[in-house]
């Protein structure tokens, strides 16, 4: 059996340290923010950015080209590794398609290799859950075609339960009108967003006030998990360490995990979402 690697993009938004621990191959998004651009992950700190947000700062995304994917792929190909790349949604931005494109060239110059290229239809701590889930299948022996059909089995099993505190983010994403952040943001509604089949985040309830909104959460996920074994649930957060910590206690005593990792929401997927995001992964019946 070749030997092959497992490649993401800069959305699974784990530390740094995570990654380069378990030597994952990171191809990263980039984004420009008051006249600058940086690469996701690796450029400003989750404080840094989030401050910037909120001096009235706009971010702007720019997904990975084909090209950036081969310059990517091609080391390992070189090397003579198979290689099963997990993408960003496709629902979400275009990376996925230019992955997809770059593994199709490839496969061209490298006929003997084996390059799978999935849209996993996940996002931020959702990618990474997914990662953490097949690192553990590779360290238990399987090959990459078993991995692979893991993953399309239980991508749409990834759960993703979000809450943000500023609905003008969401506005300019085009995700509520302008009428309903302004009336939302003076009543103090909070909505509550899940990522759905297609991958794309949605709004599907709203709670009045904060605390309620982060209850709800894991209350929902709650019952969405029911029946499933979650030996890791992840949570994410628009620097407000606080509220993450909050949620995660809820987990523990609802859920009944301990294992839980909190990281700072990426620069990229920050960009859309805004400072004071909190949201909760794990699997579940549904999404």
């Amino acid at each position: 059996m070749r030997e092959f690697v497992i490649t993401v993009n800069s959305t699974v938004d784990l530390p740094r340290e995570w990654v380069k621990e378990r030597n994952v191959p990171v191809i990263p998004l980039r984004y420009t923010i008051d006249g600058q651009t940086y690469t996701d992950m690796y450029g400003l700190s989750g404080k840094e950015f989030f401050q910037k947000l909120r001096e009235g700062k706009m971010s702007v995304t720019s997904q990975v080209n084909p090209d950036e994917a081969k310059e990517a792929f091609e080391p390992f190909l070189k090397e003579g590794k198979d290689i099963l790349h997990l993408g960003f949604s496709s629902g979400l931005s275009g990376t996925y398609n230019s992955m997809r494109i770059a593994g199709e060239e490839l496969s061209e110059e490298y006929p003997d290799a084996k390059i799978i290229v999935i849209d996993t239809l996940c996002a931020c701590l959702g990618e990474g859950l997914l990662l953490y889930k097949v690192l553990k299948l590779k360290e238990a022996g399987k090959s990459i075609d078993e991995i692979a059909q893991w993953v399309e089995e239980n991508k749409l099993h990834i759960c993703h339960n979000v809450t943000v505190d500023d609905l003008n983010h969401l506005h300019r994403g085009g995700r509520v009108s302008k009428a309903t952040a302004v009336l939302g943001t003076m009543v103090q509604i909070k909505p509550i967003i899940h990522m759905d089949n297609e991958g794309k985040l949605q709004v599907i309830a709203k709670e009045r006030g904060r605390k309620k909104s982060l209850n709800k959460i894991v209350d929902m996920a709650v019952e969405q998990s029911k029946g499933w074994e979650n030996d890791m649930v992840m949570i994410t957060h628009g620097d407000c360490i606080d509220d993450a910590e909050y949620v995660a206690g809820l987990v523990r005593e609802k859920m009944g995990v301990s294992q839980i990792l909190i990281n700072n929401i990426g620069t990229v997927i920050g960009s859309h979402t805004g400072p004071g995001v909190v949201a909760v992964f794990f699997m579940g019946s549904q999404r």
